[in-house]
């Protein structure tokens, strides 16, 4: 068998722990020795081929001259190495045999010059994909991220200077190491499982968490990419890292403050809500104490009215459970307790806000009319987040009817999407008939019905409306900017935050006036199968 270079070079999985230096000449020292190793080895079987009885492909050897001149890595070597051995090839055969003489010596000659010529040609193929491989080598260490090939077996085969800053270890030191082990890699989900999306897609990108020599640990945005030989088989996989952990914990802090924010703003709320807090309480309080002096009444009289006795004993514990019933409400209403994504009814979700408030709106004389529509999808979220959004507008909506001349009528529906769609379109059409007397309120009903078909129609629409002055035409585009208030002393966070929340949970929250009167706030959320 001939021994001739690989044809193809590798591909990227197997770069050598010296990958940087592919691309450069060999130093002059080594270059000289390997010229004159070329030249001596060269002149020696050409000697034992003129001058020696020996009956064989002598001049095959010279190959083994090509190949120590490819190691220089100078096409020219090649190319003089190459032509040499042909010559001297020759040369030897023509003096041992002349001209004529054809036999098994001229196959043998012509075998040998066959082998140098695919020798150079193989070379200098290889040489220009060993250029190409390290051109790409060097663009992948001027990379800001963090760039290491893994064969197979998970095994580093290259790593760039990036990873080398960032993770601590050289490249002659993490090379051969098992990227796991070595980085403590932590992934999202199973191994397993990612390796089989890579393999199907050819590619996978997720967070994962490593850590450095030091020990500190790294989220990173991860992107994979598998390496396939010329026959498409997986050969290793090139992973890219960005170092994200500033990002992540920016990002956790802004959260945090949101959540003290919305805490913040359940705790105003509750501020103007005081009145009616103790109210609530003190009723159930007040029935406790008068139940307990009528059962001490009819424990005074001469016999002791026992049944009378039980009977106040029955309204003593049911009002106790009434006044712990709203201490829960109100504790939880102003808990700090991270988010919590569960199943939610719009239904309950609605009444429970509505009795945090029920006694403002009886002191602003406001009339409550709720509406649900039976067979409503659950919806997923945060029960005290979406709490807030309801009380908020309730709220709102009672200060905003203040003083007006009654009936003060705050409706509350919850439907499908597509069902508020229709309803809105017939309002339109109305409203549409009487343009010239409520421009304002018609174009703003526009807006709201078609934002409403565009609405996901398995969503969940929940609409707080009002009977008050409606909203300044010249604010409503204002009206969700944090700061921004129409109130003397308020602090312009409520609505914000109310946005904020809906759009967190994969909603929206928009603002419109009612053709005839007063506001309109559209809360949709998406189905819990699809929140």
């Amino acid at each position: 068998m001939l021994l001739t270079p690989r044809a193809r070079a590798p591909r990227l999985p197997f770069l050598p722990p010296d990958h940087d230096g592919l691309h450069a000449s060999a130093p002059r020292g080594s270059l000289l020795a390997c010229r004159l190793a070329a030249a001596s080895l060269a002149l020696a079987i050409f000697l034992f081929d003129s001058l020696s009885t020996f009956e064989g492909a002598v001049a095959v050897l010279y190959v083994v001259v090509v190949m120590l001149a490819a190691r220089s890595a100078r096409a020219r070597d090649i190319i003089i190495a190459a032509v040499a051995g042909i010559t001297l090839t020759l040369v030897a055969y023509i003096d041992s045999h002349g001209f004529n003489h054809v036999g098994s010596q001229t196959v043998r000659a012509f075998v040998s010059l066959a082998a140098i010529g695919i020798t150079a040609v193989l070379a200098l193929q290889n040489q220009t994909a060993t250029k190409r491989l390290a051109a790409q080598a060097r663009l992948l260490n001027l990379s800001h991220d963090m760039i290491f090939v893994r064969d197979r077996t998970g095994a580093i085969t290259f790593w760039n200077r990036t990873a080398e800053e960032v993770y601590g270890w050289p490249s002659h030191l993490a090379v051969g190491q098992r990227a796991d082990a070595l980085l403590q890699t932590c992934y999202p989900e199973p191994r397993a499982a990612i390796e089989a999306r890579l393999l199907e897609a050819g590619s996978w990108e997720g967070t994962l968490a490593q850590t450095t020599q030091a020990g500190k640990t790294l989220t990173l945005a991860s992107r994979w990419v598998v390496q396939r030989d010329h026959n498409g088989r997986s050969v290793g996989v090139m992973e890219t890292h960005t170092d994200i952990t500033e990002r992540r914990q920016a990002q956790d802090a802004l959260l945090e403050a949101r959540a003290e924010l919305a805490h913040a703003a359940r705790v105003a709320t509750l501020g103007e809500l005081t009145a009616s807090i103790a109210h609530e309480v003190n009723q159930p309080l007040m029935a406790v104490v008068t139940s307990g002096e009528a059962g001490m009444r009819w424990l005074r009289r001469e016999p002791p009215d026992l049944h009378e006795v039980g009977i106040s004993i029955e309204r003593i514990v049911s009002e106790g459970r009434r006044a712990s019933e709203i201490v829960k409400r109100i504790r939880a209403f102003l808990s700090k307790s991270p988010a919590q994504c569960n199943t939610l009814d719009a239904g309950a979700l609605i009444d429970e806000a509505a009795r945090l408030v029920e006694h403002e709106l009886n002191r602003e004389r406001v009339f409550l009319h709720v509406a649900i529509a039976p067979d409503l999808p659950a919806l997923s979220g945060d029960r005290i987040q979406l709490q807030q959004v309801l009380v908020n507008l309730m709220v709102n909506a009672a200060q905003a009817m203040a003083g007006l001349p009654e009936p003060r009528i705050l409706s509350i529906s919850a439907n499908l999407a597509n069902a508020n769609a229709d309803a809105n379109a017939d309002a339109d059409a109305d409203a549409d008939a009487d343009a010239d007397a409520d421009a304002d309120a018609d174009a703003d009903a526009d807006a709201d019905a078609d934002a409403d078909a565009d609405a996901d129609p398995s969503a969940v629409e929940i609409i707080v409306a009002d009977t008050g002055p409606g909203i300044d035409m010249n604010a409503i585009d204002r009206l969700f900017d944090p700061f921004y208030t129409t109130k003397p002393q308020g602090m312009g966070m409520g609505l914000a935050i109310c946005r904020t929340t809906v759009q967190a949970h994969g909603g929206q929250l928009t603002a419109s006036n009612q053709p005839g009167a007063g506001a309109r706030f559209v809360l949709t959320l998406p189905p819990a199968s699809k929140g």
